[in-house]
């Protein structure tokens, strides 16, 4: 971080302890870490990242999760996904755009999810290939807040077991994933979930994930993403659409509005870094999104924030973000390295 005197073309890394508090986990304490590289050390190539965290609760919970965008050389794979395991409290308000203000039901699980996509370079920067989405959710018990309990059973509430198989079509042409100075990554993926190959429901979901970056000047960049997840079929409550978390609509729990349809639109603008520090940069943004049982998409949520940015890879132009997301329902804090998308 402070006197980096390893090559470009080497691949480096950091690791930190975390600390974290919630009133479903009391305190969060944990490890992560983050590696760059460039395939057969050549910085022509597409930086690769892959990172992970690990942590464990007072409360006897704890989970890993790891996420990686790799490229081979020349760029002819791309390999991009995320594994996931945990043993903690989803916060269950209920399904769709008009819910009330707190939770209804704190359900205890373990939950895995294995999501792949491992892609062909076609032509340009044009990507085709296969995806794989697997989703368990075991040991669940709800936890019904306030004495109450739900007039219709949740579907999923018993557990599942639903693995997912489709194909995706990326246009791509990002350099550093971690920080995009301009570039366009368009994707649309399907994905069917069938009991003939083990489901325990049968389902499809197609995504679209659309972003734009345009470097403004040499250190301001201005962001733009589009987000969207449809599904059909029988849809557990913890793999409907859900709108919030660290990356899309900052600052809403992630899961406190789901359904079986979700889009999003965000903006950002971020100063990487200021006029006057070599290190220190901050950005601002906003989204709107909603979800729905449908495409009626009648009640919009929206949420605004900013935070500040840290140069912690000089020579790889990678920034950590400390961020802040407001919206009518409170707000979110988040500390990760590199952007939102």
């Amino acid at each position: 971080m402070f006197n980096d005197t390893t090559s470009v073309e080497k691949p480096k890394w950091i690791a930190y302890p975390t600390l974290a508090y919630s009133p479903e986990t009391s305190w969060e304490i944990g490890a992560a870490a983050v590696v760059v590289y460039y395939a057969n050390k050549d910085s022509t190539n597409r930086l690769s990242e892959a990172s992970g965290f690990s942590f464990f609760t007072l409360e006897s919970q704890y989970g890993a999760h790891f996420d990686h965008a790799l490229y081979s050389d020349k760029n002819k794979w791309f390999a991009l996904g995320k594994l996931k395991f945990q043993s903690y409290p989803l916060a269950y308000y209920g399904i769709g755009p008009n819910i009330g203000g707190d939770e209804l039901a704190i359900a205890n699980a373990n939950f895995m999810l294995i999501r792949e996509r491992l892609l062909r370079k076609l032509h340009g920067n044009w990507y085709l290939g296969l995806e794989l989405n697997y989703e368990r959710l075991s040991n669940v018990s709800f936890e019904w807040l306030g004495g109450g309990q739900p007039l219709d059973n949740i579907l999923g509430q018993d557990g599942y077991s639903n693995l997912g198989l489709g194909v995706g079509l990326v246009y791509d042409n990002r350099h550093n994933v971690l920080n995009v100075r301009h570039g366009f990554l368009s994707e649309i993926g399907y994905l069917f979930y069938e009991p003939f190959w083990g489901s325990t429901h049968r389902l499809s979901t197609l995504f679209i994930d659309n972003r734009a970056f345009f470097k403004t000047t040499e250190r301001n960049v201005l962001a733009f993403q589009l987000l969207g997840q449809f599904s059909q079929g029988d849809v557990p409550f913890n793999q409907l659409s859900m709108i919030g978390g660290e990356m899309m609509m900052r600052g809403y729990y992630l899961g406190k509005y789901r359904d079986k349809n979700m889009f999003g639109l965000q903006t950002e603008h971020r100063w990487l870094p200021f006029k006057f520090s070599k290190r220190i940069g901050a950005a601002v943004f906003a989204g709107v999104g909603s979800v729905s049982p449908d495409f009626n998409f009648d009640k919009l949520l929206w949420s605004a924030g900013g935070g500040l940015r840290v140069l912690l890879f000089p020579k790889r132009d990678i920034f950590t973000r400390l961020d802040v997301g407001f919206n009518p329902d409170g707000y979110g804090i988040y500390m990760f390295i590199g952007e939102a998308f």
